[in-house]
């Protein structure tokens, strides 16, 4: 087996574990081995020679000082180099033998007798929950690797209000391996194995049908954004504007892993718009023939929006905690009530100039650093005899509050 050298001739090989067979080499390799890193589960099944130093994996630095200058072999789940431990060996400077095995994304799509090439793949283990639920709130198909804090109980409880069905593998390749099929809100009420892998699944998923790009549909879409007034069914013209919308989304900032909120949302642009750009999208709108539009806007556009009938601010009470939030209507009291719920960016579209200040006092009085634009935009438009005039749209000025870094 050709062996990458590490620092004074010494060789590191990660070997991936699914519980099947070892991957060619990997026997080998833990012959050799003068010191074996890894779970205790992986050190207990394992031929571990006798004469190696075994090492429970834990923290991961004094795990690295096992390591130095001796021949090595750390055990990992699956494909080590997917979301795995093999970034952390490079950025501290290794140059391991990587030798493989079916990663638990795998292992959990074929449990589930499934094609997987339209599956978003997103990890919580070790990191913060939100972003990973906010693409299974996006997307129809998502597979999650979880971890302590983020497991199918509490992305089934982030989940509520989406409808959602979880498969959820428990000690995939193990002994105790199970898979489980339940609705998102039942995974919620249920305590699961430490060890698991799910997939969030729309009902619909499978539903768009053979794809070209692994993960779905790539960000940003196909024709673009700020689309047509015309693209969307409106009451009477009441439509944010395309050009509007080309200048809130930057403000906004969607993208996979981020919540907005359209308050307001009228025939729900600005909410499709966002959805279609990969955020996971909640709109509140209290009339319901725009309800009803905004629902078939999204459907229309091919997204997933969750619509909250309602009137804000009130409605905002048990509502997940957004990133990013649109105002289109309402005024200065919900934008002072969005801020208080404390999304990271808040965009406010004003038609009547005596909400500006207002919009603007409430925002600094949150703590946002304050910015706006009137947008008054012309558009070109054919006279009988064939040539054009401008034809101005009603000005909007949008005010927007962000969050500093510190």
């Amino acid at each position: 087996m050709p062996f990458v050298r590490v620092g004074g001739g010494v060789t590191l090989t990660v070997i991936g574990v699914d519980g099947g067979p070892l991957p060619p080499g990997a026997e080998s390799a833990l012959a050799a081995a003068e010191v074996v890193v890894g779970a205790r589960r992986h050190l207990q099944r394992l031929p571990v020679p006798a004469a190696a130093e075994q090492f429970v994996l834990g923290p991961v630095e004094p795990a690295l000082e096992k390591l130095a200058g001796r021949r090595a072999v750390v055990l990992a789940s699956g494909d080590p180099g997917f979301f795995g431990i093999v970034r952390l060996l490079r950025e501290h400077g290794h140059e391991p033998v990587v030798l493989p095995a079916l990663s638990s994304v795998q292992l959990l799509v074929a449990r589930a007798g499934r094609s997987w090439d339209d599956v978003a793949v997103v990890s919580a283990h070790g990191r913060d929950l939100g972003p990973a639920v906010n693409v299974c709130r996006a997307r129809a198909a998502t597979a999650v690797l979880t971890g302590p804090g983020a497991g199918p109980a509490e992305i089934g409880a982030a989940l509520d209000g989406w409808p959602r069905t979880l498969v959820v593998a428990e000690d995939l390749g193990g002994p105790d391996e199970r898979v489980t099929t339940v609705p998102a809100a039942e995974a919620a009420a249920r305590s699961w194995h430490p060890l698991s892998v799910l997939l969030c699944l729309r009902p619909d998923d499978e539903a768009a049908g053979r794809g070209w790009y692994a993960g779905g549909e790539p960000v940003p879409p196909a024709g673009g954004w700020a689309l047509p007034d015309e693209a969307f069914a409106h009451r009477a013209g009441m439509v944010t504007k395309a050009e509007v919308r080309a200048v809130a989304l930057p403000r906004l900032a969607p993208r996979p892993g981020t919540l907005v909120w359209d308050v307001g949302a009228g025939s729900g642009s600005v909410a499709v718009e966002c959805a279609r750009l990969g955020a996971a999208v909640l709109a509140v709108e209290r009339r319901d023939d725009d309800v009803a539009r905004v629902r078939a806007n999204a459907s229309t556009h091919g997204v997933e929006v969750r619509v909250v009938p309602g009137v804000a601010p009130a409605v905002f009470a048990g509502l997940p905690h957004p990133d990013a939030v649109f105002v289109g209507g309402g005024g200065p009291e919900v934008v002072a009530a969005a801020a208080a719920v404390g999304p990271r960016r808040i965009v406010a579209a004003l038609a009547a100039l005596d909400r500006i200040a207002p919009t603007r006092a409430a925002l600094t009085a949150a703590g946002y650093a304050v910015g706006g634009v009137q947008v008054a935009a012309s558009r070109l438009a054919e006279l009988p005899d064939g040539s054009v005039r401008l034809a101005a749209t009603n000005p909007i000025t949008l005010v927007w509050g962000e969050v500093q870094d510190r």
